[in-house]
């Protein structure tokens, strides 16, 4: 962190602010120049807020240096990480694509979900046993009930499967029904006592952008799951809000590259939730591949028409076997398969 002192800044109000960075177990580099002095903060600057400082007299701004988020930076870990699920890569060579309906209706839907999804060539499954509504009267999923469901339909078909958990009590039934991937949604990016629960077990976690997030607010929501011991993040980008309203979310494509240079950590993309329209998808998901990420987050029901939530954006299992072989040659195209 480096602490700029106003113009008439006194030696009296610099031996204030050295005093508070030793007090904080840091040295102070105090460099005086012709039209301020400029205080450096040597040591591990994570403890210290820019608020710490600012208040003080004679202190006209102060600014961290060095990134917030230290274990899931591209600094601390220079080579890509790879996330094993149940024997699936993600963050190598292959791209990933996780398949699935929006919800868990039924056992007989789940069952020719997955059927569907293995078909297709996706090797990940995603359904939603606890739903996340704008509306309290919407389906809010079957909870306990719908993990069985789920659990039962991917064993099936081998399917490691992905599902949203929504709070930390949940967690326990999570782990009995020995969830793959466990999915922080949109809603509760910055749900830290949440990020702090998922990052004390071991088990791969997929972060949701949060709708109106910055880059740095989702790293550093990362950087709660990672600080508790669990370092099997997966970012998903899913669309940000904006002025627009032709389409659900705007899918912010830069985000994949930027995220790509400050993280080692697997960026994927959920190109459904961004558009909101089944026809979006396939050009949104050929977008995300050819930027670089590492896997997407694609729904798909059996009957949309008959779906249970987002009907809309659902592809048909044809929709989603011909997709497949439309990224199969994007992924080829830029050196990676599927």
């Amino acid at each position: 962190m480096i602490i700029v002192m106003g113009r008439e800044v006194t030696d009296e109000q610099i031996g204030a602010v050295v005093k508070k960075l030793e007090a904080a177990g840091l040295k102070a580099n105090i460099s005086r120049g012709i039209e301020r002095t400029v205080i450096g903060a040597i040591g591990d600057e994570r403890q210290l807020s820019e608020e710490m400082f600012t208040p003080l007299p004679g202190v006209e701004s102060a600014m961290h240096i060095a990134k917030q988020y230290k274990i899931v930076s591209r600094e601390s870990h220079k080579q890509n990480t790879i996330i094993d699920i149940a024997g699936v890569p993600l963050g190598g060579n292959q791209v990933q694509i996780i398949g699935g309906p929006c919800s868990v209706e039924t056992q007989e839907q789940m069952d020719l979900s997955a059927k569907f999804v293995k078909e297709a060539g996706c090797r990940l499954m995603r359904g939603g046993a606890f739903k996340p509504r704008t509306s309290p009267y919407a389906f809010q999923g079957h909870g306990v009930e719908g993990l069985d469901i789920f659990r039962k339909a991917a064993d099936k078909f081998k399917l490691p499967i992905v599902t949203e958990l929504m709070d930390a009590r949940q967690l326990d039934a999570f782990i009995e029904y020995d969830v793959d991937v466990i999915q922080i949604g949109t809603r509760n990016m910055q749900n830290f006592d949440l990020l702090k629960e998922v990052g004390r077990i071991n088990k791969p976690v997929i972060l949701k952008r949060g709708m109106s997030a910055t880059i740095s607010e989702w790293l550093m929501a990362a950087e709660y799951i990672a600080a508790g011991g669990n370092h099997n993040i997966i970012f998903c980008e899913r669309g940000i809000r904006t002025f627009e309203t032709a389409y659900r979310n705007v899918l912010d494509v830069t985000a994949i590259p930027v995220l790509k240079k400050e993280t080692h950590l697997p960026v994927i993309v959920d190109p459904s939730h961004a558009g909101g329209k089944a026809w979006m998808v396939p050009a949104l998901s050929q977008a995300a591949i050819a930027a670089g990420a590492d896997g997407l987050l694609i729904e798909m029901h059996p009957s949309p028409c008959d779906a249970w939530c987002d009907a809309d954006q659902a592809l048909t299992p044809d929709e989603l076997k011909k997709l497949m072989g439309t990224l199969g040659a994007i992924a080829g195209a830029i050196g990676r398969t599927l």
